[in-house]
């Protein structure tokens, strides 16, 4: 924790933001079930997407209004995102990516949102996709996926993914491992990248509002000083706004990239 020089002038220390706490302590049996912050931040962002476009596709209108418009604009640009990718065929994967790519960037965006100040601290505002446990579970779901229409579409010609036609038989015993630990690490390389990004961005936008407060509560000069960490903190927060949503695109595309290689195996 930084403590400031002045007395109950103090600020939580990077860290504190990632704690996962009870809400409502459950056990089930000697498990511990209970409703966290984590699983309270994540019902608050599925009600929020379901609310948003309940209302906003409830009175569709020729000419939209802006919650219709905003749900529109989404719509088309994931859709845009699969057909793109993966193909017109595709498009049965249109829910899953479209549902992946708004829970992320729902999750992301309400993570930024300031706490009530005074507010109890396992009801302070939650980043859910900073922890891996959340992004690693979305992304096996996605691999999982892959593997499961793969063999279902291609069957064992889905195995061509790792073997390639017209790959020399002297090559394979190379290759071919090269091509299985590569996909193997997708899930890693998928979940890892947007904790990293949330966890990283969090931990900064934290450590120079804890700068603030320091200089401010050393008073004199110092306090003068504070000007440079609180405008840097401002910057990073909206740039944070970039990356929320960077991460969200990039996560549904490499999803798309992914379930396209399943839906064209035979063809490699």
């Amino acid at each position: 924790m930084i403590h400031a020089a002045t007395p109950g002038l103090q600020a939580a220390g990077p860290m504190e933001q990632f704690e996962i706490l009870p809400i409502v302590p459950l056990t089930l049996g000697n498990i511990d079930v209970s409703f966290t912050n984590s699983a309270l931040w994540m019902t608050i962002g599925v009600v929020a997407i379901a609310l948003f476009f309940f209302f906003a596709t409830n009175r569709r209108a020729l000419i939209p209004g802006r919650m219709q418009s905003v749900a529109e604009i989404l719509h088309e640009f994931v859709a845009n995102l699969v057909r793109d990718t993966i193909g017109h065929d595709g498009m049965k994967f249109f829910p899953y990516v479209f549902t992946l790519f708004i829970f992320i960037l729902t999750a992301n965006f309400f993570g930024l949102i300031p706490s009530i100040p005074g507010s109890p601290h396992n009801l302070h505002t939650f980043t859910t996709t900073s922890h891996i446990i959340v992004t690693f579970a979305l992304a096996m779901l996605t691999i999982t996926i892959v593997i499961i229409y793969g063999f279902a579409k291609n069957g064992l010609k889905f195995l061509k993914l790792f073997a390639p036609s017209g790959l020399p038989i002297w090559l394979m015993p190379i290759l071919v491992p090269i091509e299985i630990i590569s996909f193997l690490s997708r899930p890693v390389s998928l979940g890892v990248r947007l904790f990293a990004n949330m966890l990283a961005g969090h931990i900064i936008l934290k450590l120079f509002a804890g700068f603030v407060i320091a200089l401010l509560g050393a008073g004199g000069f110092a306090s003068i000083l504070a000007i440079a960490p609180f405008l840097g903190s401002i910057a990073i927060f909206l740039l944070e706004f970039l990356v929320a949503a960077l991460q969200a695109y990039v996560f549904a595309i490499l999803t798309c990239i992914y379930l396209s290689d399943a839906a064209h195996a035979a063809d490699h």
